[in-house]
Order: C-alpha cells, then structure tokens, then sequence
C-alpha cells in the first residue's frame, strides 16, 4: 500500500503510472469481491469504482485486510476521476510539433510544383529522357533538384538519390525502359526507431487516352502531379525537423504503364528486409469538384483493404479471419490511425475510409507494397471527373477534356496534404506497434488477459488496450495500462468485443493498434 500511496502522491509519477495502479487495484478487488458484471462501456472508470466503494462488505477476510482495502479504495476514489478523464482525453492530445508543420504546408507551392510538372509537354514513362524541357527525363530532373534544395534548406537532412532499374518489355513497353524513382528519404533521430520507416509516394509519369502515345502533350495535372505536388510539399516542410522514425518521400515513375517504380521499391524493400511499418500513395488527390459540379472540400477517400486475396493463404491470416479479426488487417489498423489522428488535425476534414484495396478493380503505387506484405493506403479525392483523367487534350462542345490545371483545387490539395503530414508526423513520432500481441484463451472466462513483448523505446511511457463492438468501425473505448506487458480487463469478454494494444510514449503519442491473435 505504501508503494501506491508514494507513486499517487509522487508528483513526479505520470498520467500512465497513476492509471496502471487503477488498473492493478481494480483487478485486485474485482477478484477478491465478485462483482457483478458492470454495465456501461468502461469497466475500469468512474462507475466501476463507486459500485466497488459502495460494496464494503469484505465478510470472510481480517479486520487488517479490510482496513487496507479500504485506504486503498478511498486513494483510488481520491485520483480517479482525473486519471480516467487524462485516459479519455489522450486521443485528443495535438502534438506542437505537428500542428506547426502543418502550418507551413502552402497551396501556392503546391500550385507551382503541379505547373511546372504540366510544363514539360508529357511525362509518359516512354518519353523522351534527354532533354532538358520536355518529357519526362526533364520532369525527373527537376523533381531531384528540388529535392536537393529542400535537403540544403533543412541542413543537408534529406538524403537524395535515384533508384534507377530496366524495366523488361511488357504489355505496355515493347522494349526495355529505364524508369527512376526519385528518393528523398529523411532518416529518423532516434536511435532505436530509425530502422523503421514510413513511406508516402505519388506519380510523376502521365498519359492521354492512348496508353501507348509517348508524344502527344500528357499535362497529368491531378493524375498524378497533384499528389507528386503533396508528397514534395511535405518534403519541404518535414525535413525541418527531427522525428524519431524515418520518413520516405518518393516521386516514382511507371504507373500508368503498370506500377513499375512502385514495384521495383517494394520489392527491394522485401528484399532487403526494410522495416516498413506503412504506406501511403495520393494519386488524383487534386480536384473537388465532380462530375456533376458538386463541390466537396471536406472528404477524402482512403482505401484499405482487409484480408488479401492470397491464393495459398498462411496460417496468421487464417486465423484472423477465424478469430474475427478480418476488419483489423495492418493497413485497416493503419487506416483507422490515419483518419483519427487527420480529423483532429485538420478541422472539417473527414477521411472517408473504404474497406477495398482500392476503386472498383482498379490499383494503385500502395498494391505491390501490399503484395509484399507492408501495410499500405490509398489516398484520392471524393468523386473522380473523368474526362479529365487518362484523355486527350480536346473540346466536344462546351465540354473541356483533358487533365488540365485549371480543373485543380490547391487549397483542397493543401488540405489533403495537410491529412498526409498529420498521420505521418504522427507515426513518426510515436512507437512502434507492440510486437507479439496475443489474447490468453486456455481457460473459459468472462474477463480477458492480453500480453505482448516490450518495445525498445527509451521514451516509452507504456501501453494503450482499446476495445469497439464487433460492427463498430473505429476504436470506442481506451484504457491505458502503465509500463506493462500482460494486463487483465475484468467482466469484459473477448467474445463480445474487438480488442487492439498500442504503445504509447511520455509525450502521449500513440501507435496504431494491433489486434491480438490467440497465444500459443
């Protein structure tokens, strides 16, 4: 008792001890009383402790027994209700570091980079490479001299490079192409989370309505300079600053022809056993108007898929699906990370998540990252215009076709730039997901025991259980749970409820979630 009144009384003690020790006293009397199953969303708060206090009949144990139970129980009324209001009000929290990036993110920027893009006539991934104005040897060239220069304003922290690799005759490329990713990559500052990284692209190559027409001006303005535009932004404004985890700015080339960039790095990020720990692409971010003239400046679509349409399916996938857990693949976690923490980032912003790889038989740069097992989203605008996707340049009546500038929203891009920058600072900064997060099911009970492995965090602060109703979409109730790595929530069943862990450092960032498969 003593070592919970000196952590309680301990100024010093934070928000994740203080709510720990509820947790472990709460547990303690539940065993040793029997409550009866609490009612409400939230049996470690404020109506499950006054139910407890209420009780008092300890009946079989000591007179010295029931004294400390009671000191205990009155501490614990004593600091409740702060506690579990920090534990309510902590998704809530907004980083400085953050909000000020996201302050600099500029439409007029953005509105340059997606002209000078338009500027070199085509951009088509079959282009011609050795001039210095035209075609897309021009457009990566320049893309990489902004890179350069965003790396000299920050003190040299963005590191620059060309992936270059041939691409073998296809389909779409009768011959063998050169195609480059340009890499800006900004390496994280803390030791212990700098392997692990966060990727965000967009496309820099173009078409018209005929795939295969290398010539023919291709302005690609929202597919895809547009997000080209946002990831280069964020370039800029990011590489101001340290985060612990490394950041990965990628203009990549070869998609329209059939994800060539986009699969080469992924691949070679497999290969080389790169911690990707997320993905996300913006392609055709640029427009909110839609077909039919309704504007909308407050959506963004962001695709997540759930189970993997694997041929020979392995065994964590299996159970999953078996578990009910089909909802809660990586990139849905991920997904349900980013809409959360934009939303409280970027006032009157709703991501919209859609439970699909991406549009209806379509695909995108996150697919091969996907494919390679990465958690990966895709990101684009409300409602597509398409004649101003994939068309040639003409006019048939009072209709402009054409994916021209002038169809473009840059302070709509700024602000679906402003969505991408919040969750990737905000994964930067946070830990990493808890690793071997399992739930205890060997004996039939009504309560549930989670376990996971510590991470490596100097900072780390501790770890975050949250739970939602089986059809619920996004995480309703948190508790946090100290520096642990097994904890118990009593009278709630893993039956009935969706649970994930996430860690948590002293600043109060938080990583995605991750649902628990049954311990071995």
């Amino acid at each position: 008792m003593a070592h919970a009144q000196n952590a309680f009384a301990n100024p010093k003690s934070t928000i994740e001890d203080r709510q720990f020790l509820c947790g472990v006293l709460a547990q303690l009397v539940e065993r040793l009383n029997g409550i009866e199953e609490v009612r409400g969303s939230n049996p470690l708060g404020s109506t499950y402790l006054e139910k407890v206090l209420a009780r008092r009949d300890y009946g079989q144990y000591s007179g010295r027994m029931r004294s400390r139970f009671t000191a205990l129980l009155g501490l614990l009324t004593a600091i409740a209700s702060p506690v579990f209001a920090a534990s309510e009000g902590a998704s809530e929290q907004r980083n400085g570091q953050i909000v000020e990036t996201l302050s600099e993110i500029s439409p007029k920027n953005i509105e340059a980079t997606i002209r000078k893009l338009v500027s070199f006539g085509t951009r088509h991934t079959l282009s011609e490479t050795a001039s210095e104005t035209h075609g897309i040897g021009a457009a990566r060239k320049w893309i990489q001299s902004e890179f350069q220069r965003y790396s000299r304003e920050s003190g040299g922290r963005l590191q620059v490079t060309m992936d270059e690799f041939t691409q073998p005759p296809g389909p779409r490329n009768p011959q063998p192409v050169q195609v480059v990713n340009v890499v800006a990559t900004l390496p994280g500052s803390q030791p212990e989370s700098r392997d692990r990284m966060y990727v965000v692209t967009g496309h820099y190559d173009s078409r018209v309505t005929d795939v295969m027409n290398t010539t023919a001006d291709a302005p690609g303005a929202d597919d895809d300079a547009s997000g080209v535009a946002a990831v280069m932004e964020m370039a800029r404004v990011m590489a101001k600053r340290n985060w612990d985890a490394t950041l990965v700015f990628i203009a990549v080339a070869g998609e329209e022809q059939g994800l060539f960039g986009s699969t080469h790095w992924a691949k070679m990020a497999k290969e080389k056993n790169w911690n990707v720990a997320g993905m996300i692409t913006n392609d055709i971010i640029g427009s909110s108007r839609a077909e039919d003239g309704q504007v909308d400046r407050d959506h963004v679509r962001l695709f997540a898929e759930g189970v993997p349409p694997l041929q020979d399916m392995p065994e964590t996938w299996r159970t999953l699906i078996r578990t009910g857990g089909e909802n809660d693949s990586p990139a849905r976690e991920l997904a349900r990370f980013t809409k959360s923490t934009a939303e409280r980032y970027v006032p009157g912003m709703t991501v919209k998540v859609i439970y699909r790889r991406d549009r209806y038989l379509r695909g995108g740069d996150h697919s091969p990252f996907l494919d390679a097992g990465f958690a990966a989203l895709r990101m684009t605008e409300p409602s597509e215009d398409f004649r101003h996707q994939h068309q040639d340049l003409r006019k048939e009546g009072d209709a402009q076709f054409g994916d021209l500038p002038e169809f473009c929203d840059f302070d709509y891009i700024a602000r679906v730039t402003r969505v991408n920058a919040a969750a990737l600072g905000a994964l930067a900064l946070a830990p990493a997901c808890p690793r071997d997060v399992a739930v205890e099911a060997k004996e039939l009970t009504n309560s549930t025991t989670l376990r996971w492995t510590a991470n490596a965090e100097p900072d780390l602060a501790g770890y975050r259980i949250l739970w939602r109703d089986t059809t619920a979409p996004e995480w309703q109730n948190p508790i946090s749970v100290g520096n642990v790595t097994r904890f118990t929530i009593p009278k709630l069943s893993k039956d009935n409820v969706i649970f994930g862990v996430c860690a948590v450092d002293k600043e109060g960032n938080a990583s995605p979630a991750v649902y628990p498969l049954p311990a071995k």
